[in-house]
């Protein structure tokens, strides 16, 4: 597989050009042409670049990339290490941030949905005017056994806001740093909110409004989708893709 096969059919499988994003989505940092072995993980980092090194990887995929518009980083300390170990190992660098949340099979709500059972799923979430989250339905189940299923998805205790309804039937999902758009949740009627991270004033806002709120982890909500797409990959191009798991408290 060639470097301009995979940008083409990676552009048009996440629909990059649809989203208005705070990154380029798509390739970043230009290494060899030839493909051979591809590295996911959630975010760039040094430690993910020495183990794709070590690993002879060529090309390296991930939700959060190396630019972001927001960032002017100077290439020093951390970044220039990652630059160099890019550039002297000729590595390929994909990065997809919106596109892999918003995805409606491998995204990474698509994915926690489907992994908690919701059914009748369709768009939640609109971010600058698009839809990155999922919203639906599970049969009406106790909040506690909920919150259980919700731990042994995601790997690690939630920290639960439970001010909702004691039977659960009606969830929203938007992984990662989505607490801002929990207004969202309100207004659409949802028992349960099921985000990464949370902010000071949520606990306030959540029992005023009676509706749970589940801070279940950024990285731990965001690695479903990038580890679909690495077994999308594998299937369409027959070429080996490992994820590599750096666990992130936050």
């Amino acid at each position: 597989m060639y470097r301009d096969e995979l940008t083409n059919y990676l552009a048009n499988y996440l629909r990059v050009d649809e989203y208005k994003d705070d990154c380029p989505n798509g390739l970043q940092v230009e290494g060899t042409k030839e493909i051979r072995k591809i590295v996911t993980g959630v975010s760039a980092s040094v430690e993910l670049f020495e183990i794709a090194k070590e690993q002879k990887a060529d090309t390296i995929i991930v939700h959060h990339g190396l630019i972001w518009y927001f960032e002017r980083p100077l290439y020093k300390g951390g970044y220039r290490e990652r630059i160099r170990l890019l550039f002297e190992n000729n590595m390929n660098l994909f990065g997809f941030h919106l596109p892999l949340d918003a995805h409606e099979e491998i995204g990474n709500n698509a994915q926690l949905c489907r992994k908690l059972k919701v059914e009748n799923m369709r768009p939640f979430g609109d971010i600058k005017g698009q839809y990155i989250g999922m919203k639906g339905e599970i049969t009406k189940t106790d909040k506690r056994v909920f919150f259980d299923q919700i731990e042994q998805v995601v790997g690690r205790t939630p920290l639960v806001f439970d001010y909702g309804p004691d039977l659960i039937e009606k969830i929203g999902v938007i992984s990662g740093g989505a607490q801002k758009y929990f207004n969202q949740a309100v207004s659409a009627g949802l028992d349960v909110y099921l985000t990464g991270e949370v902010s000071e004033h949520i606990m306030h806002y959540a029992k005023e409004e009676n509706i749970h709120f589940v801070s279940a982890g950024h990285y731990a909500t965001e690695k479903f989708g990038i580890i679909a797409l690495g077994k999308i990959l594998e299937e369409h191009f027959d070429v080996e893709v490992s994820f590599i798991d750096i666990n992130n408290p936050v």
